[in-house]
């Protein structure tokens, strides 16, 4: 492709997660950022805008949740964050994106706070298997491996019988060990083949 001059758009979205003090909860946050490169630096930045959630580990429900329209193109936009305290009660494992749909798609709230809520849930289950992968390398108390099943039917490496679960079977702990992941029979104590079966 030949492109000419300065990008039309960027947008870019940063994921943060942190585990609370009392470590039984994780915190994450989500900003969103669209920019027009080629405007004036005053009106640059089109819509910057923020969302935080605590999430109790234990079943994986939001307990506290906070918009924040930093930066947005009408003075009313900011009217509709306090929709987004919904997402307090939500589990982020079965039902969460079906959920978010009906709450805060279209009319119904902002769809830029909607694509934040959209990609809370997947990095909200990575943040709690840091944790536990965290929690094990230092010896203490964490859920049991198969809790990574969070991520069940996810991917090709997360279908019910897929790799993912086998591997965890045979021995292998998330958080442990290269990337990427080396291939199931390594944990199964055989030699891959080949072409890798």
């Amino acid at each position: 492709m030949t492109r000419i001059g300065l990008p039309l758009h960027r947008r870019s979205i940063v994921l943060t997660a942190y585990e609370e003090e009392t470590g039984d909860e994780i915190s994450v946050e989500a900003e969103l950022c669209d920019e027009r490169p080629w405007a004036e630096p005053s009106a640059a930045v089109v819509h910057r805008m923020a969302l935080a959630v605590r999430v109790r580990l234990a079943d994986m429900v939001i307990v506290a949740a906070d918009a924040e329209m930093r930066t947005f193109p009408h003075a009313e936009c900011p009217l509709v964050a306090p929709v987004f305290d919904g997402l307090v009660g939500l589990s982020v494992a079965a039902g969460y994106n079906r959920a978010i749909q009906e709450r805060f798609r279209g009319v119904l709230g902002c769809s830029h706070l909607h694509e934040l809520t959209r990609v809370l849930g997947p990095a909200v289950v990575q943040a709690a298997m840091a944790a536990n992968g965290r929690r094990r390398d230092a010896g203490e108390p964490a859920d049991g491996p198969r809790s990574t099943a969070g991520v069940l039917n996810s991917c090709h490496i997360w279908a019910p019988q897929g790799v993912g679960l086998r591997k965890l079977d045979a021995g292998w702990r998330p958080g442990s060990g290269p990337r990427p992941v080396p291939p199931l029979e390594t944990f199964e104590g055989r030699e891959a083949g080949p072409s890798g079966s």
